[in-house]
This record gives C-alpha cells, sequence and structure tokens, in this order.
C-alpha cells in the first residue's frame, strides 16, 4: 500500500482576463415587438397593483424565464438602472415544475425603478417599429455594435436599448406570485427581503410576534392565526413556509438480552459532538459520554425517548466492539451528547436555536453527529430552514456535520425525497446501503434543489438480514437505519481530522474519493449519493501500490486560483496514467435566493498542461480560455456547476493507453471563482483537492513522483497512521509539573 502524499506549495492568483463583449442575442435568435409588448402590458398592470397598496414602499416582481438562466442571461437592463444591477434586487428564486424546469426569480425594486423599465420598454418598441420593422435578429445586432448599421436614437441609450432586447428574449413574463402550501398552519415562514423591517411590516398586518420567535431578519415562527393574516392580507410577502413540528423518522429497534459488556475508562481520545434524542447515562460507556439535556422541563418523556440517542453514541463510542464485521481500526472515542428532541418529534425552531448555542459554546468540537431527520420530503425549491442554519454554521465555524439520510416509514414501498436537515449542502449527508452494497429498503433519495447530490455518501446501516448491534437503555438492540450509518462516518471524520490532522475540506474529500472507484458507479446516486465509504480507515488514506494519491489545500483570494507546475511520471514520452479528482470547500449560502442557494462557485480544471491552457481529464471546457460555450443546464449537469463538491474521474476500461506529455511534462490544476451575488463571498474561501492517479500497467512510481515533485519546489509529506497516531497521543498526554 502507498501512503497519502501532502504537497505544499503555491497557488497563484490573477484576476480575470476576460471583459464582457458586446451584448447580443444567440445566434441565429431573433426578438418581435410583440414580445416587449406582453412585457409591457405585465409590468404596467405590477405598476398599478403595487401602486395600490400602502404595506411596501417598493414592489415584488418575479420574472419567468424560457431556461434555466445562467448568471449572464439574467436580466440587465429592466428592473435595474444605472446605479443599481437586477442581480442585486433578487430576493428569491425557484425552478418551474415543467418537465425542463426553467428558472422564476423575484426582485424587489423601487417603484422609480419599475418606471424606469417601463420607459425602457416603450422606447425599445418605438425603436423597434420605426428602424427595425418590428423585429430584429443576431446579424443586426452584431452589425449595429460593429457600426455598419447607426444608432442615433437619444430615448435610450444604444446599450440599454440592446440590453432591453436580450432581457426580452430570456424572459416570458413578469407577475407577483403569491402561493403556499394550505396545508401548513404552525408554521416557520419566510417572507421576501424588502427595506422594511420584519417586525414592523408585520405590526402593519396586526401581527405582534416576540423576538424569540424571530429566527434572522425574514424568518419567522407564526401561530395558524397569523398565518391566515399574512395569507389573506400580504400572500405575496411570503417567499418559504415549512411546518414547524417534524415527526422524526423511526428507526427499527429489536432488543434482546446478552452478555454485560465493559469499556476502560477514557484518556485521551478525540471528542464527537452528538445531537439527538435522550441519553441514558446508566449504560457501560456513560463515563465515555458528557451529557447536556436541552429539552425544557415541562416536556414528559418516556423510556422509548432515550432509545434513539444512547444507541447512536454507542455506535460513537465504542461500535466495533458488538460490530466487529464493522471494525474501522479507529478506537474509541469521547462523546459530548446534546438532546434536542423526543423520541417521536422535534420542534424545528427550538432545534435552529439549541444547534446555534451548542456549537458557539463547544467550539474545540470539529465533527458533529445528527441523525434526527424528518418524516416529511424536503421542498423542491428551497432549503429546509435546520439545514440552511447548518450550512451558516459550517461556513461560519470550523467545523462539520453528519447527518443520517432520513428512513421511510415502516409499510412504505415507494421511495421519497429526504427529509430536513439531510438537504444541508455544506455537510456530509450519509445514507444506508445493505450488506451487499446495495440501498437498502428503507432509503430514501435526492437531490437537493433537483441539482444537489444529497445524499454525500453511503455506509451500512443493518438490515433485516444484517441488523446493526447498539446498546440501549434496555440492553442490546438489532436496529437498522441511516442513524446507524452515518455515526461510523462520523468516527472515521474525526479520526482524520483530529488524529490525522487533516482540515475539514481534505477530510471531506478524501471520504467521498474513497468511496468512488475507477469504474462507472452501478447503483443509483440519488439513492448511494458518490458511493460507499471503505470500512477500514487504511483503505482511505491508503492507496493501492499501482496509485498516487495527494491532497493539495488552498485559498481562493481572485477569479483564478492556479499550479502548472505538477509532474507527473513519464514513460516514453507519456504519462501511463488515469486520473481521478475531488475538490470540497464550504461556500457561503442564502436560503432567501431559493434554488441559487450556493453564493459562490468554485470550478476546477485539472489535467495536461499543453503551453498555459489544461487539457482537463472530464473535458471541462466552460471557460473563455477554450473558445467554447457552455450552456448553464449542461454546466450543471455535466461539470456540477455551483455544487460545493465536484469530483472527476476518468473510468478504468481495461483498454485505456497512456496520454501524450506536453512540453514539461507537467500537469495543472486551475479554480475559476464565480459569484452569484454582488458581494465577493469567495475572497478567502479555502478549498481542499484529493487527486488519485492510477498506473495503467500495474507499475508503482510514487517514488518518482515524490522526487519530481520535491525537484519542482514542492514539499511533500508522506502521511503515515502510526507515526500520526503517535504524534497525537504525545499531543495530548497531560504533564504533571512538580
Amino acid at each position: 500500500m502507498n501512503n497519502l502524499l501532502q504537497l505544499k506549495g503555491r497557488f497563484e492568483q490573477a484576476t480575470s482576463p476576460n471583459r464582457p463583449g458586446a451584448p447580443n442575442l444567440p445566434a441565429g435568435k431573433s426578438v418581435e415587438v410583440s414580445r416587449l409588448e406582453n412585457l409591457l402590458v405585465n409590468l404596467n398592470e405590477l405598476q398599478s397593483y403595487w401602486r395600490n397598496q400602502d404595506l411596501l414602499p417598493g414592489a415584488l416582481i418575479t420574472a419567468h424565464y424560457n431556461k434555466i438562466a445562467a448568471k449572464s442571461n439574467r436580466l440587465r437592463a429592466l428592473l435595474g438602472n444605472s446605479s443599481i444591477s437586477p442581480n442585486s434586487t433578487i430576493v428569491g428564486a425557484k425552478f418551474s415544475p415543467d418537465t425542463s424546469p426553467k428558472h422564476i426569480i423575484t426582485h424587489y425594486v423601487s417603484l422609480g425603478i419599475l418606471n424606469e423599465s417601463i420607459s425602457r420598454l416603450k422606447n425599445c418598441i418605438n425603436i423597434l417599429n420605426s428602424q427595425f420593422n418590428g423585429e430584429i435578429d443576431h446579424e443586426t445586432i452584431k452589425q449595429i455594435n460593429s457600426g455598419v448599421i447607426s444608432y442615433s436614437h437619444s430615448t435610450i441609450a444604444k446599450t440599454n436599448f440592446l440590453l432591453v432586447i436580450i432581457d426580452a428574449y430570456f424572459v416570458d413574463r413578469f407577475d407577483v406570485l403569491d402561493s403556499i402550501d394550505e396545508t401548513i398552519n404552525d408554521a416557520i415562514i419566510t417572507i421576501y427581503k424588502t427595506n422594511v423591517n420584519t417586525t414592523e411590516l408585520l405590526n402593519r398586518l396586526g401581527i405582534n410576534i416576540l423576538s424569540n420567535r424571530i429566527m434572522d431578519e425574514t424568518t419567522i415562527l407564526l401561530q395558524p392565526d397569523e398565518l391566515e393574516i399574512l395569507k389573506t392580507r400580504a400572500p405575496f410577502l411570503i417567499s418559504m413556509a415549512v411546518t414547524n413540528l417534524s415527526e422524526i423518522t423511526r428507526d427499527d429497534f429489536e432488543f434482546f438480552d446478552d452478555e454485560v459488556l465493559t469499556i476502560r475508562p477514557p484518556e485521551n481520545e478525540p471528542t464527537i459532538g452528538v445531537i439527538d434524542t435522550l441519553f441514558d447515562d446508566s449504560v457501560y460507556f456513560s463515563e465515555w459520554v458528557e451529557y447536556t439535556n436541552m429539552l425544557h422541563t415541562d416536556i414528559p418523556t418516556t423510556g422509548r425517548d432515550f432509545e434513539h440517542g444512547t444507541a447512536v453514541s454507542s455506535i460513537i463510542v465504542d461500535g466495533p466492539t458488538f460490530n466487529p464485521h464493522l471494525d474501522d481500526g479507529c478506537g474509541n472515542f469521547k462523546v459530548k451528547h446534546f438532546a434536542v428532541a423526543s423520541g417521536n418529534s422535534f420542534n424545528s425552531f427550538t432545534i435552529l436555536r439549541n444547534i446555534s448555542e451548542i456549537v458557539a459554546q463547544n467550539r474545540d468540537i470539529k465533527v458533529w453527529n445528527l441523525s434526527l431527520g424528518s418524516k416529511l420530503s424536503v421542498h423542491s425549491n428551497f432549503i429546509s430552514p435546520e439545514a440552511a442554519i447548518l450550512d451558516k454554521i459550517q461556513y461560519e465555524n470550523d467545523v462539520i456535520f453528519v447527518i443520517a439520510g432520513t428512513n421511510l416509514s415502516s409499510g412504505e414501498i415507494e421511495t421519497r425525497p429526504i427529509g430536513a436537515p439531510a438537504d444541508s449542502i455544506n455537510s456530509i449527508v450519509v445514507n444506508s446501503v445493505d450488506s451487499n452494497g446495495n440501498p437498502s429498503s428503507y432509503s430514501r433519495k435526492g437531490p437537493v434543489l433537483s441539482f444537489f447530490i444529497k445524499p454525500d455518501i453511503s455506509y451500512y446501516g443493518g438490515d433485516s438480514r444484517n441488523p446493526m448491534k447498539v446498546c440501549t437503555p434496555t440492553g442490546e438492540a438489532l436496529v437498522k437505519g441511516t442513524s446507524f450509518a452515518a455515526p461510523w462516518i462520523s468516527r472515521k471524520l474525526a479520526y482524520l481530522v483530529n488524529v490525522l490532522g487533516l482540515n475539514r475540506n481534505i477530510a471531506k474529500a478524501l471520504l467521498i474519493n474513497s468511496a468512488t472507484g475507477w469504474s462507472v458507479e452501478q447503483n443509483d446516486p440519488a439513492l448511494v449519493g458518490h458511493g460507499i465509504v471503505p470500512k477500514r480507515i487504511e483503505d482511505i488514506v491508503y492507496c493501492a501500490n499501482d496509485e498516487i494519491q495527494f491532497i493539495i489545500q488552498g485559498t481562493s483570494e481572485l477569479y483564478n486560483t492556479y499550479n502548472y507546475n505538477i509532474p507527473i511520471p513519464v514513460s516514453n514520452e507519456k504519462h501511463p496514467f488515469i486520473a481521478k479528482a475531488t475538490l470540497c470547500y464550504f461556500p457561503a449560502c442564502s436560503r432567501n435566493q431559493g434554488v441559487d442557494y450556493t453564493n459562490t462557485e468554485l470550478d476546477i480544471s485539472f489535467g495536461r498542461l499543453n503551453g498555459r491552457t489544461i487539457k482537463t481529464i472530464d473535458n471541462n471546457y466552460q471557460t473563455h480560455a477554450y473558445d467554447h460555450y457552455t450552456w448553464e443546464e449542461d454546466a450543471r449537469k455535466f461539470f456540477r456547476k455551483w455544487d460545493n463538491v465536484k469530483h472527476l474521474r476518468e473510468v478504468s476500461t481495461g483498454r485505456n493507453r497512456d496520454k501524450k506529455a506536453y512540453e514539461n511534462a507537467l500537469w495543472g490544476i486551475s479554480l475559476k471563482t464565480k459569484e452569484r451575488l454582488e458581494e465577493k463571498f469567495g475572497e478567502g474561501l479555502k478549498f481542499g483537492i484529493v487527486i488519485t492517479l492510477k498506473e495503467i500497467n500495474g507499475i508503482n512510481r510514487i517514488e518518482e513522483f515524490i522526487r519530481n515533485a520535491m525537484l519542482r519546489g514542492w514539499l511533500v509529506n508522506r502521511i503515515d497512521v502510526d507515526t500520526r497516531v503517535d504524534i497525537y497521543n504525545i499531543a495530548e498526554e497531560e504533564i504533571e509539573f512538580e
């Protein structure tokens, strides 16, 4: 087995060399004046609508696009002016329910901007009729930009005229959204962000709520009568709504008496945080668990309320003792256990507050296990409040959550979407497989927001033929559920972070990379994610003798973060390798942006260097350097644009051929940072990359790679598990001074 290598070197930073070209329609496309006239009718109606209400000083206007719109295809002249970009006025985004989804984006603008948009449309209609016979196409605009066709109209500048035409091409209509699920009563409501304080806005409607029911500037907890007032008087304010009281997905328990287990006292083992139901401190391993009950004293509890939480912590502390077939080589872990729910249900709003408080007061804990999940399916157009707070915590703090993928209820046959908080994008979401590596019968599925791969990975959670053993307040039990797959991943993650000293980006990328093989995944990614994580920690950290695996970490500061200095071994002027790479980062997210949830995109290119162009292993030609246009739908589908996990892989066919080595025989990595919003959330964003090379002839070339890398200026560290464990133990020793 070859050691995992850590390469330390410098990433260069560069601004984008590209400047926006002259505005134009897609090649071969045209816009008729009737399209602008329809949009003008829409805006005139909206102008009258918003003038006749006194709740807001501005207007909420929704644009229905004719496709999934890239940022460059969104409004650039309508609903904006010379000082305010239309992109900065976006307060919500969702997808249409069509077979081919389309963007539906809501803006909040001043009445002045609305009036200006109407004026621009009128002027453009007049120009189209007077000079272009009611229609304009790509070639005509090209001639206007080059000066072949003169533009001399004073009512609207040439650039604004062309941008309005392009806006009209991509937008089908404008209207006001005011729909909400009528079955939701006691609910967590998110209203659109406007320039009016939420409390003041509710007061104007006759709704008075205490500050303890306000989660943030737009998210509030409303009782049924208050929600009815909001739905009746101002339905247009409601961006998202979810039920507050969620029933927990149940895991199957079968109890039986067995011999009494014992465990030595804890020493310097790492601590994993557990947020779950109650914990019974009478179990044999209770000395390893520091327990805090966060439930209100008025909430009645029964013996069943202690089963789930105790079982989850038992796996984290001592799982391999009673499941020797799953011995991961990670040893024992201490637990800080926080009870935030009873055994049957949880109050989402209370949990939101509790989790923030728990993490803030326990900053020494880096890995958190959350095996609670809602029976309700996540919404296709927005992230749950629970997931959003977890994503925010992970963006702002150096922590990572492992979350169970939630289960089907007993008797359910048809699989359905996962439940909150398994829609958390920054967390590692774990589904369950049976002992044969097939999706468990109780597995629920992704994706999230019609796009993000969830679950991330899968592990063994028990099944009818081979259930998981756990410790409960009444003794040993046989169980099955994603709740019992997640703790095993928490153990591995804590080992990578706490014992081996890897940062969370690298640790997450290693787990995902280890779950992927060299062949095409046979299971449905919606059920297993990127694949099944190996049982033993050695199989995550080490690789086969014919493989070279190395990690690189860095920080994105400018548009292009790159290194063109990776010396992959050469044989007969060719590289005898296939490759795979996994990139992970923890972006800021905006729940009020709906389906456009992640604020920052890191687009990775990795492959051989030909001059200063990377010949990517996945044919990713999104950037201008390749002179190749990529549709937004294709960029998301094939290159995971806007996903915070990127996995690139060449498939081993048994007939793979070695690759031509270009000048200097170097490979390169480039990360292009792209922002959705006006703020630069990507500045200072840390990332981790795991790269694995497989020698197609079975030859071990790791020493050659290490030698070449050091000659190119890289600092190369071999990550040896035994050495790292010794270092950890020495660092954790308590020194007594005489």
